[in-house]
């Protein structure tokens, strides 16, 4: 069988090595173990237990910290000391759930309205998960899928994108050091016609997908037709709002920030920059310098560099002006600005996942609610002002899962992350991303 599982080095465009993609045999033979370690594990297992083995999961993270990064630099092209924060990150998600496992997965009682006797809500693990990862975030996006299932006592079969297969082999050799039971943490190297008989597979009890909405909405029609729970994290074209600010400066460079994390590759970057007109000349002037000075880097592949390509000349074409840093070489894409995008064209309502921002005018607030709210996506937003009760309108009027007020890069471990609209559906992280997979069993006592 050809592999399409595959490192290829986007700097140099070098195909560094690939894996045999796993047969029909083999991938039955992971459902089979993951369900078997369900029984044996996932069912008996004490919290406490579960939480001492994904502690170490985090202490492994750490300790090979930068194997993990050089690896994600060399199969998806992020930078180094991104690569190791994003480990870190990782680390930290796993430690969460350590420390605050027992107090997520507690019997919570009821009280009865009617009655004697005794009502309790138990969580259980509902059995073997299915997780299906992208590449822009090889260790972190395992993390916010693993960290709280295995925990909660569920197993999990792991597809990951075919071209981090090096990410995946060493997450695996991760959770087999940490002490997990054969068959907790499976990874496969599975096709896309073996994934959704995995999804079909009565022993599958849920699916979390993070990628493209094409990807998501294929899992979701066929985990429908089987009536499989799940969660979605899809892409994003989040606003990036300026109303005012006292300093300008500061203002950008957390606006620059927001559109070049992972070289613009992030489902949650600020991708529209939505600048009352107050201060859009300056904004533009300072934010656009500032872009085009990044430090470039390449994007994940080469198809990926020539997709944005697409996207951008399609803008231009419709009467969009770019400045840009210079022209496409491979998989590195020169940075950019669009300006002048009419809203609800093509351009301004497509998820653009490179290092090009896209800037509106408005010229009021609530102009800026209406554009912000323009969009398919509905994943995370941000507000920038000087004015609190402003601040506190436009984030209750914004569609969107997330919302972050003077700030970027304030994600924490322990804020549920996820969207709406067409950006999925379902949260990861904190309290609520243990909550998704587990059975929230009702037991009744009578007197």
């Amino acid at each position: 069988m050809t592999s399409l599982y595959a490192v290829t080095d986007p700097k140099t465009g070098e195909l560094v090595r690939s894996f045999e993609t796993d047969t029909d045999e083999q991938v039955q033979a992971a459902v089979a173990a993951a369900q078997s370690a369900f029984d044996s594990w996932g069912r008996t297992s004490s919290v406490a237990d579960r939480a001492a083995l994904i502690r170490r999961v985090s202490e492994l993270h750490t300790e090979r910290r930068e194997e993990l990064a050089k690896t994600m630099n060399r199969e998806m092209g992020k930078p180094y000391d991104d690569a190791l924060g994003e480990v870190d990150f990782s680390a930290a998600i796993y430690e969460y759930y350590a420390d605050n496992a027992e107090r997520f997965l507690a019997d919570e009682p009821i009280d009865l309205l009617d009655g004697e006797g005794s009502a309790v809500i138990r969580r259980r693990p509902l059995g073997v998960l299915l997780g299906i990862m992208p590449w822009n975030y090889p260790a972190y996006q395992v993390a916010r899928f693993a960290g709280p299932n295995l925990t909660a006592g569920n197993t999990i079969v792991l597809k990951h994108a075919p071209q981090c297969p090096e990410s995946a082999a060493l997450l695996q050799q991760i959770f087999d050091d940490a002490g997990y039971p054969k068959g907790a943490y499976v990874n496969i190297y599975a096709s896309n016609e073996q994934i959704a008989e995995i999804i079909g597979d009565p022993r599958v009890q849920g699916v979390s997908l993070t990628g493209s909405e094409r990807a998501g909405a294929a899992v979701a029609e066929i985990a429908g037709r089987h009536l499989k729970k799940v969660v979605l994290e899809l892409g994003g074209s989040d606003p990036f709002i300026v109303l005012s600010s006292d300093d300008l400066d500061a203002t950008v460079e957390q606006a620059v920030a927001a559109r070049m994390e992972n070289t613009g590759q992030a489902c949650n970057a600020g991708k529209r920059m939505i600048v009352h007109e107050d201060v859009y000349d300056d904004f533009v002037a300072k934010f656009t310098e500032k872009i085009l000075a990044t430090d470039p880097n390449p994007l994940s592949s080469l198809a990926a560099a020539e997709r944005l390509e697409g996207q951008v000349a399609k803008a231009v074409e419709s009467g969009a002006k770019l400045t840009s840093a210079g022209e496409r070489d491979g998989a590195h894409f020169p940075a950019g600005v669009l300006t002048e995008v009419e809203q609800g064209s093509g351009a301004a309502l497509e998820e653009l996942f490179g290092p090009v921002a896209m800037v509106f005018k408005v010229g009021s607030e609530e102009e800026a609610i209406k554009v912000a709210n323009d969009t398919p996506y509905g994943l995370g937003s941000y507000i920038f002002t000087t004015d609190p009760e402003q601040a506190a309108r436009v984030a209750d009027q914004i569609d969107a899962g997330m919302v972050f007020v003077n700030a970027v890069g304030a994600e924490g471990v322990e804020l549920p992350f996820g969207g709406v609209k067409r950006s999925g559906f379902g949260r990861e992280l904190g309290r609520f991303g243990i909550d998704e997979f587990v059975n929230k069993k009702l037991i009744r006592t009578a007197g």
